[in-house]
């Protein structure tokens, strides 16, 4: 199973194709497909029959490159930094009352840096926390707009709302309630394309009508479009917990957990957009 996550798609944290790892599979589970070819197995050098064994103590072995797999520690870890980033650039946005002129050019420089990411080979530490730190002072910059002139308040409804999707869906994953397989992935892909042509249409007719385009961020039609996006924000969270369980269970190199930490970044930010935008809608129909 592939991700529809373009970050893990490429990087083939699924049961079809990161070819090179060879941890054995979970109790229960299916062959690993990664076995074979694997760069990192082998005999332990240090062991008995270590290829340095009959060399002269008085020289140094040659350089044997080393690397561990992903843990779950180096994930959350990973996450925390990568979350932390964007947190920190939100509090400078809205304490330094950031434009949102400026904000929209950091949301634009944000998604310039996430595809490269998306479509780099490995992983950029680097360009990850840049992209978190723009990410930061776009939602800081728009959630302080809100919260003056739209819903006070709204912000941290939309950061407390993002969490408990977040807490929901996790336990849901781990008690298997959620179960991704094959039909679950390809529901969700259908239902993300879906949500995005309908935001490319109400953008077309905002452009060139005027107007709230189709009437999708305000009023009734406003609240069941912002609902249908915290809920498909949340079926990709259950998508890249899966991939994180995979890449763990098969072996992934430890780089990989920065990759993991830039999906669920990104999916937590899709959520707390469409939950501010929920919660706003709401607060102003009071």
């Amino acid at each position: 199973m592939r991700s529809s996550n373009p970050v893990f798609s490429r990087r083939g944290f699924s049961r079809n194709g990161y070819a090179g790892f060879n941890a054995p599979p979970q109790a229960g589970g299916a062959a690993n497909p990664y076995a074979g070819n694997n760069p990192y197995a082998g005999t332990n050098p240090y062991a008995g029959g270590s290829p340095y064994a009959q060399q002269d103590v008085t020289q140094a072995p040659p350089y044997v490159p080393q690397t561990r797999p992903m843990t779950m520690d180096d994930v959350v870890v990973r996450t925390g930094l990568t979350l932390g980033t964007v947190i920190v650039g939100a509090a400078v946005a809205w304490i330094m009352d950031l434009s949102m002129g400026l904000a929209i050019g950091a949301a634009l420089v944000a998604m310039v840096l996430g595809l490269v990411q998306s479509f780099k080979r490995k992983p950029s530490p680097p360009l990850i926390l840049a992209y978190a730190a723009f990410e930061g002072l776009f939602l800081g910059a728009l959630s302080n707009a809100i919260n003056q002139w739209v819903a006070p308040g709204a912000p941290m409804q939309a950061v407390l709302g993002t969490m408990a999707v977040f807490v929901v869906m996790l336990v849901a994953y781990k008690t298997r309630i959620v179960r991704v397989n094959a039909r679950f992935t390809r529901f969700v892909l259908i239902a993300a394309m879906g949500f995005l042509l309908l935001q490319v249409v109400n953008l077309l007719f905002m452009a060139f009508g005027g107007g709230e385009g189709l009437g999708f961020r305000s009023g009734g039609l406003g609240i069941v479009f912002g609902i249908a996006g915290v809920l498909l924000g949340a079926l990709f969270l259950a998508l890249d917990f899966k991939q994180v369980e995979d890449g763990i269970a098969y072996g992934a190199p430890r780089e990989e957990s920065w990759l993991a930490a830039f999906g669920l970044t990104m999916t937590l930010v899709w959520i707390y957009l469409e939950m501010l935008r929920l919660v706003a809608i709401l607060n102003g129909d009071d």
